[in-house]
């Protein structure tokens, strides 16, 4: 029997000029229990750095939220340009199934050469290959650790009422963006 996880937190990162020489990129994570917003959380990582798993990590422990909050959906598995998450620490952490949702498949060839230019690439590539490849499940696709497929597609469906993506990464995207520009934009 399927199990659907309800109370949960989505986390996506706000636009930033890749251009630019600021730094900071705003993480919005926000708390659902089943179709109702109970909350948000901000917080901020280093532009191409080595921190969102951290930083993620202690945006939940540290919020009121802390134990509302049964499972964690992330809008891929990289923020603030190629700051790639460590799933299973990540996981480890927080005691709590996560899922990295996208909405299609990506260019892994794409990523692999835009991270070997940067400081640190084999840890990420490591922790890139570590994540395991996307599935597809329920429209979109997913990385999932903490939580088997039945579970992580009763899960999206719950949380999915406009579009593909769950409501907690939708609102996560559209706050994220208006954070970094003044307005919500773009495809949520």
């Amino acid at each position: 029997m399927p199990h659907a996880i309800a109370n949960v937190i989505g986390f996506d990162d706000g636009p930033f000029d890749t251009r630019g020489k600021v730094a900071a990129v705003p993480l919005m994570g926000v708390v659902y229990a089943r179709d109702r917003l109970d909350g948000a959380l901000l917080g901020t990582l280093r532009r191409d750095g080595d921190d969102a798993t951290t930083t993620i990590a202690a945006l939940v422990r540290g919020s009121r939220f802390r134990q509302h909050i049964r499972c964690v959906l992330l809008q891929g598995l990289t923020f603030g340009g190629f700051d790639v998450v460590d799933l299973a620490a990540l996981h480890e952490a927080l005691e709590r199934p996560v899922l990295v949702v996208a909405r299609r498949a990506p260019d892994m060839a794409r990523i692999r050469a835009a991270l070997e230019r940067l400081p640190g690439a084999a840890r990420r590539l490591a922790r890139l290959e570590a994540a395991g490849p996307m599935e597809a499940i329920g429209g979109v696709w997913v990385q999932r650790a903490g939580i088997d497929r039945v579970d992580a597609e009763a899960t999206l469906r719950l949380h999915t009422r406009h579009g593909t993506l769950p409501e907690p990464l939708r609102v996560a995207h559209l706050l994220a963006a208006a954070v970094a520009t003044g307005h919500s934009h773009g495809g949520a």
